[in-house]
């Protein structure tokens, strides 16, 4: 796997996305809904001027048809960044091919796995670059 060069945007706007999960750690900490989180990190980006897009349905092709079923991101931020959120007692190595998966499926380049269930938010941040 080739890891290509992130634009400036890409790397400004990770660093928004980690001080947005951050700032909702710090105010909610660990055990609550993801929904919860969901809905606090949109606000915490939408603070910061970033526009997103919450539940975002990828449509799959799959053997020449186009399958409206298929995947869906937790958060895409200015169309560039994908964000999964989690609220998980175990992080499953599954997760880390789920992201690989949304990468490829879309074409992003940069997508974060953010756990809000850990007792530091550090913990928690996961950055894939394809």
């Amino acid at each position: 796997m080739i890891e290509l060069p992130l634009s400036k945007e890409e790397e400004r706007l990770g660093r928004e996305i980690v001080d947005a999960a951050y700032a909702v750690h710090r105010n909610l900490g660990p055990g609550l809904l993801e929904h919860i989180y969901e809905v606090c990190f949109c606000h915490e980006l939408s603070k910061r001027g970033l526009s997103f897009r919450r539940q975002v349905s990828v449509p799959i092709v799959y053997d020449g048809i186009k399958f409206d079923e298929g995947l869906r991101l937790d958060v895409l931020v200015e169309e560039l960044v994908i964000c999964e959120l989690k609220a998980v007692e175990t992080m499953n190595p599954v997760f880390v091919a789920q992201l690989l998966t949304q990468l490829k499926l879309t074409g992003k380049h940069l997508v974060f796995l953010i756990d809000f269930n850990v007792p530091v938010i550090k913990q928690g941040i996961k950055r894939v670059v394809l």
